[in-house]
């Protein structure tokens, strides 16, 4: 019988998947929120270098974030698949084994950061006093690297027990304790730059513990595994976060190409996609959010060999993006006007802003199909699909159509073209995802381990 904690294995898909979706995102958006105060506090000490070496570590740190994702996916995938298969030891023994191989890992991983971050800032353009500033705030936070991962594996494992509003709360309460601490480290204590990193290190432990304490005392979600077990669980969490990691690398490639194609049009044109980029996360943030939140859906329902209730909830999950995008665009493109005064944008940056609150907005649908797909490779046991589908979507669905856009549009071209590279990736990701779906009719999962080490030498088992 399936354990009473896999809460999806009955009642409404949609409903999961909007409820999971929409906690998700909630979550989603007090991160965001909590980098547009940083910004605006280190901003209102008027030195550029500042905000500057701000930026220069947000590159970095958004690649050492790509390992916690990494380990979140695979955790919420296995505790997910094992509670859809009702063994809730089983669940509560991958849920260990990954917050202890993620803390111990990610630990030799800041330490490696660490020791290089002078020439991993200058290798991101930093020099001079700003190269300084980004060294020392990054000195600060890099060591709570293993931190952060516990606080995103822990998010994960909630997730995989359905409970999304937990989750949620976690980041909500780091996200208050930042926002708190920016003005008093900042300008009370007169700390500026460090003053912001202390705040970001006491986020990150609010947020590790508010999502590990539920995990720890409402599930009863964690369960002492044995040498032999933690060697098993190791070839089945590589199996997953390792192709998870390599996904999350691609995306800051293909933007990097995209910055720099649009560049060369002018301050307007940039100041106009800096607009797209920062408008994208909000009016698409449960997009977003649903990778993450239809993982455990697809999981569970995998688990227990209810392959009908998987691929159901696949196709409810992309009815449910088309609705929203459709929804979003059509207000987007009411708001156009009222948006571009709110930003003071001017010249091309208006007509970028424009094509962005019509036909790109709805093209965002195909974004959606490509996260989707990506949930559902991770979830049953083809994370290299993802990988694949994502590092192609950056470069061979990026670089050849941004050229060609810019080179018969200019500036609208640019962006153009990185949305037309979008469709067709996701059309080949949803053949694969059809094609994986179509494969789980009549056996039982195959156990992650076993999957974990085929995929190890790159054969996907089928």
């Amino acid at each position: 019988m399936a354990d009473a904690q896999a809460k999806f294995l009955t009642g409404s898909l949609f409903r999961h998947v909007v409820v999971m979706s929409a906690t998700s995102s909630i979550g989603l958006m007090a991160i965001f929120l909590v980098d547009l105060v940083d910004m605006i506090f280190i901003s209102m000490l008027g030195k550029e270098e500042l905000a500057a070496a701000v930026g220069y570590a947000g590159a970095i740190l958004f690649f050492t974030s790509s390992f916690g994702i990494g380990m979140a996916i695979a955790a919420g995938a296995l505790v997910a698949q094992a509670l859809g298969e009702g063994d809730r030891q089983k669940a509560g023994r991958r849920a260990a084994s990954s917050l202890l191989y993620g803390f111990i890992f990610a630990s030799i991983f800041a330490a490696i950061v660490w020791l290089n971050l002078a020439p991993l800032a200058a290798f991101m353009g930093a020099s001079g006093a700003t190269l300084e500033l980004a060294v020392s705030y990054l000195q600060i936070i890099i060591p709570t690297l293993p931190i952060l991962l516990l606080a995103m594996v822990g998010g994960a494992i909630l997730r995989a027990h359905g409970d999304a509003p937990r989750s949620m709360m976690s980041t909500i309460i780091g996200g208050a304790v930042n926002a708190v601490l920016d003005p008093v480290f900042i300008f009370g204590l007169d700390m500026e730059l460090a003053g912001a990193a202390w705040a970001s290190v006491a986020a990150r432990f609010a947020i590790a513990f508010f999502a590990l304490y539920p995990v720890i005392k409402v599930h009863k979600g964690l369960d002492k595994p044995t040498p032999d077990q933690l060697r098993i669980d190791l070839t089945a969490i590589i199996g997953i976060a390792g192709p998870a990691i390599l996904t999350q690398l691609a995306t800051p490639i293909g933007q990097a190409y995209v910055t720099r194609s649009m560049a060369a049009y002018g301050e307007e044109a940039v100041a106009g996609m800096a607009i797209v980029a920062r408008l994208t996360p909000v009016a698409f943030g449960m997009i977003f959010a649903l990778s993450g939140a239809v993982g455990p859906v697809i999981g569970q329902n995998f688990g227990a060999g209810q392959f009908d209730r998987v691929r159901l909830a696949f196709r409810e999950s992309l009815i449910f993006t088309a609705m929203w995008v459709v929804g979003v665009s059509l207000l987007l493109f009411l708001l156009r006007a009222p948006l571009v005064g709110l930003f003071n944008a001017e010249g091309m940056a208006v007509t970028l802003v424009y094509l962005f609150c019509g036909p790109l907005a709805l093209a965002f649908f195909f974004n959606g199909v490509l996260f989707v797909s990506n949930a559902a490779f991770n979830n049953l046991g083809h994370p290299f699909y993802s990988t694949w589908v994502n590092w192609g979507r950056h470069t061979l669905g990026t670089i050849p159509f941004v050229w060609l856009g810019a080179h018969w549009f200019g500036a609208p071209g640019v962006l153009i073209g990185q949305a037309f590279g979008g469709v067709i990736f996701a059309a080949i990701a949803l053949v694969l995802a059809k094609r994986v779906l179509s494969l789980r009719k009549e056996t039982k999962p195959a156990p992650f381990a076993r999957q974990g080490r085929l995929m190890a030498t790159f054969h996907l088992r089928r």
